[in-house]
């Protein structure tokens, strides 16, 4: 079977969320079809690190684009129904490439990641396609809203809105959708759209994030995540305020480890505070996690899977987590992870696990074993292969009259 696979950020090396998902479909895919990828770059060194991918697919097209134009672009469609989502990763170039593509080859199978990008095939007909939502961004979008000052926030608001609506109409163009978690899922059904729909989970590489035999430092927590991304500042804005301070009243040699890339100035400025270390881009976060007692997840704003926690947890390290983040991992709050609300309830769990290392231990273990059960990728991806038979199954072709007014006739 021959697959044209849309993504929103190109997805080599699975480095960061929204590559990791995209980078393992195109890779299990391609043991048993022909998959043909495209997507965007923002920079040259972007593209040429995305070369990558050769080994995993049949053929790759990179759209590079700049920043300050795609922001341009988002802007101007402020007055509009146009999303700045989607206008932010529109590339013409990238759409002369896929409309050439339907026009010159046969296509069994459109897959896209993320609705950002969905618009490149909105409007074909002919070919069976299904939209991977991973989240329903806009839920985000009414999240942000509520974090932002006025008049900011009033935007953020109104691109939910816009959102929301695409969504809607986006996910009634396609045969069928998915998202990431149970709880995404249950959102997208609730627009009420008759679509066929389900979900399946991200996993995670137990290889590569294993356990280390290596002795961790009692006195060290750190936070994973990329630092130019607003609910990760939000996180350690507040931790470091709020939490941070009650720890050292108890443990004055406690540290706290800002592992990601590109920190802003605010973020960095968190560095000049007692035990704070901010570390920006790193080769590998594996080594800052397995050195630690337990990573902290304290997202106000989190959507979908957070693989911050996968992570962790697959390498044995115990995860005090917002309830919000935690109900995107496949987990049993106080089994597998503990959960934290108030600044007291996360400085009396991080404690709990600083000062008893047999319950460190009892939680590295089980939250290892839940990742092998529950978030491997091998099971992801059978339920991905079942989700494509039915879409495959229930598919049925257009009249050519039809087709001609908004399937291959269009994308030429």
């Amino acid at each position: 079977m021959r697959i044209l696979y849309v993504c929103h950020r190109f997805p080599y090396p699975p480095k960061r969320g929204g590559k990791i998902r995209p980078f393992n479909m195109i890779r299990h895919l391609a043991q048993s079809h022909e998959v043909v990828v495209c997507s965007l770059a923002r920079s040259a060194e972007e593209a040429e690190e995305g070369k990558g991918i050769a080994p995993y697919c049949a053929e790759f097209h990179v759209a590079t684009v700049d920043d300050r134009v795609q922001t341009l672009r988002m802007i101007a469609t402020l007055p509009t129904p146009i999303t700045a989502s989607a206008s932010y990763f529109h590339s013409t170039k990238l759409a002369r490439t896929i409309r050439r593509l339907l026009r010159e080859r046969r296509f069994d199978l459109i897959f896209v990641h993320c609705s950002s990008v969905a618009h490149y095939v909105a409007h074909v007909r002919d070919v069976p396609k299904i939209l991977d939502f991973g989240d329903m961004d806009s839920q985000k979008w009414f999240e942000y809203a509520d974090y932002k000052p006025f008049p900011l926030s009033l935007g953020y608001r109104w691109e939910g809105w816009r959102l929301q609506a695409e969504e809607k109409r986006l996910a009634r163009g396609f045969d069928f959708c998915t998202a990431t978690t149970r709880a995404e899922w249950e959102t997208l059904k609730s627009y009420g759209v008759d679509t066929p729909s389900d979900w399946f989970p991200n996993g995670v590489d137990a290889q590569a994030f294993a356990p280390s035999a290596e002795p961790y430092d009692p006195e060290a927590i750190c936070f994973i995540g990329r630092m130019d991304y607003y609910p990760n500042q939000h996180a350690m804005f507040w931790f470091c305020e709020h939490v941070l301070p009650l720890l050292r009243e108890r443990r004055p040699n406690v540290k706290l480890a800002i592992v990601g890339a590109d920190p802003p100035p605010s973020v960095r400025k968190l560095g000049e505070l007692p035990g704070v270390t901010v570390t920006g881009s790193v080769p590998k976060v594996q080594p800052y996690v397995t050195r630690s007692a337990l990573t902290v997840a304290p997202l106000a704003i989190a959507r979908g899977t957070q693989n911050k926690i996968l992570e962790a947890m697959a390498m044995g390290v115990p995860v005090v987590s917002s309830r919000v983040a935690a109900g995107g991992v496949d987990a049993i709050a106080g089994e597998h992870l503990l959960v934290a609300e108030t600044p007291e309830q996360y400085r009396d769990a991080i404690l709990r696990l600083l000062e008893d290392p047999s319950e460190r231990a009892r939680l590295a273990a089980a939250g290892r074993a839940r990742v092998l059960s529950h978030h491997a990728w091998g099971s992801s991806m059978k339920r991905l292969d079942a989700i494509i038979d039915k879409c495959l199954a229930s598919f049925v072709a257009p009249s050519p009259a039809s087709a001609g007014e908004g399937g291959r006739a269009a994308a030429g």
